[in-house]
């Protein structure tokens, strides 16, 4: 834990400066980002289903585009929501 005492005549900018400075360079704040946006990586399995899916879903949106029944404008709208 970092601590930082107020000293004589400092103004409480000061102090809040000198406190984020000493917590920048301990690197508490870098570490707590790492933990915080950590992912998991994903498991061979899971991969190869998530890789799948895509490839399903384009090949549908493909056949959907060459038969007429899928305009470009549709996909756009949908791809905003």
């Amino acid at each position: 834990m970092l601590e930082v005492r107020k000293k004589d005549n400092e103004s409480f900018e000061s102090l809040v400066r000198r406190f984020t400075k000493k917590t920048m360079q301990s690197g508490k704040i870098l570490q707590a980002k790492k933990v915080r946006f950590y992912a998991k990586p994903k498991t061979r399995r899971a991969l190869k289903e998530s890789a799948l899916r895509k490839h399903k879903i384009t090949g549908k949106l493909e056949y959907l585009k060459k038969t007429g029944k899928l305009d470009e404008t549709d996909l756009k709208k949908r791809k905003r929501k």
